[in-house]
């Protein structure tokens, strides 16, 4: 059976300021370079046949440091469809001041699955862009294959809700720590 290990991009200088980051690409920061490295210590052991991330650089930057010595021993696939999801007009705005100012739409365009931000991309969206991925992706695994996706906050949501059977609701509602990596069998 193939194992796939599915872990977030460490902090970014946005993350830690509550900006959305988005479709903005800022590299990782002191903090997020030892989270990867945290990752890293925890898959160790593994030999991974292939690996995944997306077309923004905190994700790849990611994946290189948890791969270490691998990553040129490896295929590594960039593959936009499992970007983070974009925020539209709120890419590179702060969280803070948009809560404070719109409170209501805030929470919709934060947490709702089917409503987006002005110009950007819904949950459900998103999910459609993963799910895409996977489809592609799954059925080409074979059963040995030690798979390494390094991903983002919002497309690690739907990762999560195909193989943990999330509802909507749940996926919606949960954050993701960082440097905690997530193991599914195939």
């Amino acid at each position: 059976m193939a194992k796939i290990f599915v872990f977030r991009h460490g902090q970014t200088a946005y993350n830690k300021d509550q900006i959305f980051t988005g479709w903005e690409d800022p590299d990782l920061n002191e903090e997020g370079i030892k989270e990867c490295e945290e990752i890293a210590k925890k898959l160790e052991n593994l030999k991974p046949t292939k690996a995944y991330t997306s077309d923004l650089k905190r994700a790849q930057h990611t994946l290189y440091i948890v791969l270490g010595d691998s990553k040129d021993k490896i295929p590594i696939i960039i593959d936009s469809r499992i970007k983070e999801r974009n925020y539209g007009t709120l890419n590179g705005k702060s969280k803070v001041e948009t809560k404070e100012r719109q409170p209501r739409e805030f929470q919709l365009w934060h947490r709702s699955y089917d409503v987006a931000p002005p110009g950007g991309e819904s949950i459900k969206d998103t999910e459609k862009r993963v799910l895409s991925f996977l489809k592609d992706v799954l059925p080409t695994l074979k059963k040995d294959d030690v798979v390494f996706i390094s991903a983002h906050g919002n497309s690690l949501r739907p990762i999560r809700r195909y193989f943990e059977k999330l509802s909507i609701e749940e996926m919606c509602s949960f954050e993701h720590p960082r440097a905690k990596v997530y193991e599914y069998d195939i």
